[in-house]
């Protein structure tokens, strides 16, 4: 975690309803990546450090880990189409979403349960076969670390 000037990295945003991540880089700056919806992989978007942590804005919002990871997945979910256990995974939150807006009711406890902890377990596998791909904005630990 980088702490240069008061600066805690990773942090987490809603920018314009997509995912945005401020990571240290090996020599102690500050790297930005953006989920591109198109690939779910991730574009650099190192004009957006200033933007997100000194202008802001109501299109803005700091996220938790855990946000981050959820905003994520749901986008991912969203927008890709594909074969594998990944996708398979995405077809259940999918059946599961799709049953909610047929009975026009909110999610129950353990639904709501499941739903994350399956988009938890996505963004890992996601992550870590972006990672193996080469993607330079790729890091499965950010399910699993500790916010």
């Amino acid at each position: 975690m980088s702490q240069e000037r008061g600066l805690v990295l990773p942090k987490f945003f809603n920018y314009y309803e997509s995912p945005l991540k401020l990571v240290e880089t090996d020599d102690g700056g500050v790297a930005g990546w953006r989920l591109s919806k198109d690939t779910g992989g991730w574009k650099a978007a190192n004009n957006l450090i200033d933007k997100v942590l000194f202008v802001g804005g109501d299109e803005v919002n700091e996220l938790s880990r855990e946000e981050f990871v959820q905003l994520t997945e749901h986008d991912r979910g969203r927008y890709l189409r594909g074969e594998g256990p990944v996708f398979a995974l995405y077809e259940t939150v999918r059946a599961i979403e799709e049953t909610l807006g047929r009975e026009r009711r909110y999610p129950t406890l353990e639904e709501q349960a499941l739903i994350t902890g399956i988009r938890r377990r996505t963004f890992v596998m996601f992550e870590e076969q972006l990672k193996q791909a080469g993607d330079p904005g790729a890091d499965p630990t950010i399910a699993t670390a500790a916010s």
